[in-house]
């Protein structure tokens, strides 16, 4: 059977790092005899300055028909003037609401030949391997009411039990699997979302007995996230909490570039890099791809169900950087560096 992957490259840096990724995927496919089968599709900017909508009704279809999704990057400033239900991130959001995926994992890991790049002491960070669980479907971002008047804006912060359960429960699974220790995010002193957030959470423990639970405020894990990453494996928190606390494990890893990323639900998966479309780069060949490329990887995980080529695809990154591969974003000062292209050539070659 053929296992379809639509791919939205998207704005700015993403149709850079989709083709990067796509040199993998081939690597891939050579080494284990298999077939993917691709298609490309407009998203963001990109469909906007061609008369479209920001998700066209034929992206989505197709997105919706496909196995897995593999989205470069959504950002054009060209189009931030225009009302919120035409712009650009709102289509992203339309197409993760479509999908129904609701738990976005965000792995952040500190590769060991990149302990001299990053902004925290090694040995603070050194051996750091956490995966973040954001919620991507409720809380600020979805709630109801919002709006914006002439003299003042609002957000609802809105969960229910259900949607809870359901991302925790895929937290809990994932800590099953790894070091069995999951730590929830909230405002539970402050809010009361919180505190149903944190009551439906501390009831899951019963169904998983063999995973350790503890709670900390968001300010407190920031902290302690600088501080001390590597007590932690995986986090579970609201979707606003996850967006900004997964870009601060970013800078522990050393850099957005390297952060991948899968929203998961009950039916097609979507991956994406962490990053932004970052437009001042774009057709420099100077970014990153390793964040879309990890992303690649998550996709045979989860969606295609190759832990192998999954694998291949991880230890390859890592042996890439232990050889001194480097884009510009992870190079020391003085140390050549890689485009885009060339990183994702020696990726390849590797798997």
């Amino acid at each position: 059977m053929s296992f379809r992957i639509a791919l939205l490259p998207g704005d700015g840096v993403g149709p850079e790092v989709v083709d990067a990724a796509l040199v993998v995927l081939q690597a891939v496919e050579r080494r284990f005899n298999v077939k993917y089968e691709t298609s490309r599709w407009p998203i963001g900017g990109v469909a906007i300055a061609a008369g479209q909508p920001a998700l066209p009704p034929s992206t989505l279809d197709a997105c919706q028909q496909s196995d897995a999704v593999l989205l470069g990057a959504v950002g054009d400033p060209r189009f931030d003037h225009l009302p919120r239900e035409t712009r650009v991130e709102t289509g992203l959001l339309a197409l993760r609401k479509a999908l129904g995926v609701y738990a976005n994992l965000r792995p952040a890991q500190v590769w060991p030949s990149l302990e001299g790049v990053i902004p925290f002491k090694p040995e603070r960070v050194s051996g750091t391997n956490i995966v973040i669980v954001r919620e991507l479907m409720g809380g600020l971002y979805f709630g109801e009411p919002r709006g914006l008047e002439a003299d003042h804006g609002y957000n609802t912060m809105r969960y229910r039990t259900p949607e809870i359960e359901r991302v925790a429960e895929v937290a809990f699974k994932l800590a099953q699997g790894r070091r069995k220790k999951l730590l929830s995010v909230d405002k539970h002193n402050v809010l009361e979302v919180s505190q149903l957030w944190r009551s439906v959470v501390t009831r899951l423990v019963a169904k998983f007995p063999d995973v350790t639970l503890e709670h900390q405020y968001v300010d407190a894990f920031a902290m302690n996230l600088a501080l001390d990453p590597r007590r932690y494996d995986v986090v579970v928190t609201e979707n606003m909490f996850g967006d900004i606390l997964s870009d601060e494990a970013g800078a522990i890893a050393g850099s957005l570039g390297l952060l991948p990323s899968a929203s998961l639900g009950d039916g097609v998966g979507l991956y994406e890099p962490v990053h932004g479309s970052a437009p001042t780069l774009a057709g420099k060949d100077v970014c990153n791809p390793i964040g879309t490329v990890g992303s690649l990887a998550l996709l045979l995980r989860y969606s295609a169900k190759a832990e192998d080529q999954a694998v291949a695809i991880e230890n390859a990154i890592g042996s890439a950087l232990t050889a001194g591969c480097r884009t510009v974003d992870i190079a020391e000062p003085g140390q050549p560096s890689l485009g885009c292209a060339a990183m994702a050539k020696e990726i390849a070659a590797r798997i």
